[in-house]
């Protein structure tokens, strides 16, 4: 077993990062070829924000042992990883359309007229802020009916195509990341089904439950640029910035897996 941290510092003439070694596990993981969840699951596993391990700059000296441990001590073995890097441009869904293509489908602009006429397979989905914990739920629960919102990628296709599903008689909700940013990306997709009523679209991260969950899993994750008060259009979601923003901390998607997991079973069965 290769001690990372010694070998970092040996080679660097610098010591490893505080918390470097919270990424053991993951390196080990990826000496011994196994699969990984996406990189910001992966991030947030170990114990830190989600873009640490592909920003340079949201934690320069763990992001740089990071990288000197697969080049250096990991050469060998390829990061086998489920990627989040979906397509710009289009509408990605599981389990909504019913069709024999694999799941995941991705649809194009071009194909947003055509899938007016595509029967439904669902009669509920989740619509969920983050492409990793898309591809991960996905990957866990293949048959669950998820939709990719991608962050702040409001394209075309997405904004056609769900409206034009919540029309067809899909329920839809939501999840997202508690953050400014992610309130704000919360309350855009409020504005694209104004026919959904708030309690519904976030009925699984409704106010008292933004509460535990920042309780529970905020502790540590102070970013005054990630609490602060932003424009927000929708009362609920207002109330929950406030909250965050009182608060001072903030919970990630990809902290709230497990808590997802138990949720959507419930909700989709109800």
């Amino acid at each position: 077993m290769i001690d990372y941290q010694t070998a970092y510092q040996q080679a660097t003439g610098h010591p490893a990062p505080a918390n470097a070694v919270n990424l053991t596990s993951l390196f080990n993981a990826i000496a011994a070829d196994q699969d990984l969840p996406p990189r910001g699951q992966q991030s947030v596993d170990a114990g830190f924000t989600a873009h640490t391990l592909s920003d340079s700059q949201e934690n320069p000296a763990v992001y740089r042992y990071y990288q000197w441990v697969l080049a250096n001590c990991l050469a060998a073995h390829p990061v086998r990883e489920l990627t989040a890097q979906l397509v710009g441009t289009a509408f990605v869904s599981a389990n909504v359309f019913q069709t024999n293509l694999p799941q995941p489908i991705t649809l194009n602009p071009w194909q947003v007229a055509a899938m007016a006429t595509i029967p439904l397979m669902a009669t509920k989905a989740v619509i969920l802020e983050n492409n990793g914990v898309f591809v991960w739920l996905h990957h866990r629960h293949p048959t669950w009916p998820l939709i990719d919102q991608a962050g702040n990628n409001f394209n075309a296709a997405y904004c056609q195509l769900l409206p034009q599903l919540v029309a067809r008689g899909l329920t839809v909700t939501y999840l997202g990341d508690l953050d400014s940013p992610g309130i704000q990306i919360a309350d855009r997709v409020q504005g694209l089904l104004p026919q959904v009523a708030a309690d519904d679209l976030f009925a699984l991260q409704a106010p008292q439950q933004v509460v535990e969950w920042l309780t529970l899993y905020g502790e540590g994750k102070t970013d005054a640029r990630r609490t602060r008060q932003v424009p927000v259009q929708t009362p609920l979601l207002r109330e929950e910035l406030r909250v965050i923003h009182t608060l001072g901390n903030f919970v990630e998607q990809e902290q709230l897996i497990t808590a997802y997991e138990a949720k959507i079973e419930q909700w989709l069965r109800e």
